[in-house]
């Protein structure tokens, strides 16, 4: 898939890669559809291997992001609790997507930047997605994670289709795991070029 497309799976990276004019801006809008596709069929494949139990427990919501980390109630089902841990407004999720998605686009930058300690044998995925795992042990509780507008919104389309409640009820779907990914990704692009682009060794001539 790299070397098909670059593997863009995420809009907000995408976006911040056209805006540091790394990416051909004409690819934007096709990209972002094809991410959401792909969000929305993956939801439509954790469906079909967990139906029987996303049925019993009554459709509870597994697709998508909410202001706190909820689990309990979604993934076991039963009397389990399904409180978040703390309570979290709009303004804190959002201002948690938009650092966590620029966290992650420091990673995806430093990691590509050929400039930077190399990284050898291919090992550039596995080092991003230990990223994006880092992003969510330490900033996924007050937004449920999203830092991928694709892996948030594709999956609320679905969730909704099949008839989970309240998906779309507020607000919130657009301005936190949107409208704050994509803002921290361009201001992830920026601050990368700002504060670590200019202090790497000049790359040397061939």
């Amino acid at each position: 898939m790299g070397r098909v497309s670059g593997a863009h799976i995420n809009p907000a990276v995408t976006l911040a890669l056209a805006v540091r004019r790394a990416f051909p801006w004409a690819k934007v809008i096709p990209y972002m559809i094809a991410q959401v596709i792909g969000a929305f069929l993956g939801a439509l494949a954790v469906y079909i291997c967990y139906h029987d139990g996303l049925v019993a427990a009554g459709l509870p919501n597994v697709f998508c992001t909410s202001a706190g980390s909820i689990s309990g109630q979604a993934y076991w089902g039963g009397d389990v609790p399904a409180q978040p841990v703390g309570s979290y407004s709009l303004l804190i999720a959002t201002i948690t997507e938009i650092f966590g998605t620029a966290v992650l686009l420091w990673g995806v930058l430093a990691v590509g930047d050929k400039r930077n300690l190399g990284v050898g044998s291919n090992l550039a995925p596995l080092l991003i997605g230990f990223v994006v795992l880092a992003v969510g042990l330490s900033l996924g509780g007050p937004s449920g994670y999203a830092i991928n507008p694709a892996r948030d919104f594709g999956p609320r389309v679905f969730g909704t289709i099949i008839g989970v409640q309240g998906l779309f009820a507020t607000i919130y779907w657009l301005i936190a795991p949107i409208f704050g990914p994509l803002i921290g990704g361009v201001l992830g692009a920026f601050t990368y070029d700002w504060f670590v682009s200019p202090y790497l060794p000049k790359a040397e001539a061939a």
